[in-house]
């Protein structure tokens, strides 16, 4: 299940953070990834000695994880940090699967949940579609300046080469109380189903029945 938020970032948080970033070093994107992730990864991402590194985790992810819908969708258990990466001309990233298991020694988490938000627009760059193979056939997704984009880790995802301008992104991973993508995404659908009807009819014995599965569906599949 692959979903947007939209606006997860305003005009004033975007400024801030594209203010920061100019200020930040870059290096290799290829010292983060994995062996098989290297011989396709041509970008770079902020130093993650950066002092910056905290401010800005606080202004993007801060925000997505107190948004509603990806705490509905994602059900996070465990946040990675996010890495900022930038995409210049002739810049891309061919077709991969995310590492199973990220973080440092104490600190690892499953990558259950793939999020990209955007911090420049499509009118800055051109080129740069994020594209990801779902159930439904591959989607393209190039979204405006403080948009966000999650889907399964497991997804094959890849960014095609950026022809003018600057991409940048910040990405970051999640392990979801719920491992598997189609039990959160059914869960979802529940979610959705009785809160429409707690808002109509918060009374009635079908709303009781939908609640009461979904909490009993998320404690049945969900890992602590």
């Amino acid at each position: 299940m692959l979903m947007t938020i939209p606006d997860l970032l305003n005009t004033q948080q975007l400024e801030e953070i594209r203010a920061l970033l100019g200020d930040a070093s870059f290096v290799d994107g290829r010292l983060s990834a994995g062996r098989d992730a290297q011989r396709v990864k041509n970008n770079e991402e902020m130093a993650s000695d950066n002092a910056l590194n905290v401010k800005l985790n606080q202004l993007v992810l801060g925000r997505l994880y107190q948004h509603p819908t990806f705490q509905a969708a994602a059900m996070p258990l465990k946040l990675s940090s996010a890495f900022f990466a930038r995409y210049g001309a002739g810049q891309s990233y061919g077709q991969h699967v995310d590492d199973a298991i990220m973080g440092p020694q104490g600190g690892q988490y499953r990558t259950d949940v793939s999020m990209t938000v955007f911090l420049s627009g499509p009118e800055d760059y051109e080129g740069g579609e994020l594209t990801v193979e779902t159930e439904h056939g591959e989607q393209h997704v190039k979204l405006p300046a403080g948009h966000a984009v999650f889907y399964p880790s497991g997804s094959l995802h890849s960014v095609a080469e950026v022809t003018s301008g600057q991409r940048l992104v910040a990405v970051a991973w999640a392990q979801s109380m719920v491992r598997d993508p189609q039990q959160r995404a059914l869960l979802y659908d529940m979610y959705i189903v009785k809160e429409a009807l707690q808002n109509v009819s918060p009374d009635a014995e079908a709303t009781a029945r939908a609640n009461r599965s979904y909490i009993n569906l998320v404690r049945l599949w969900s890992e602590l």
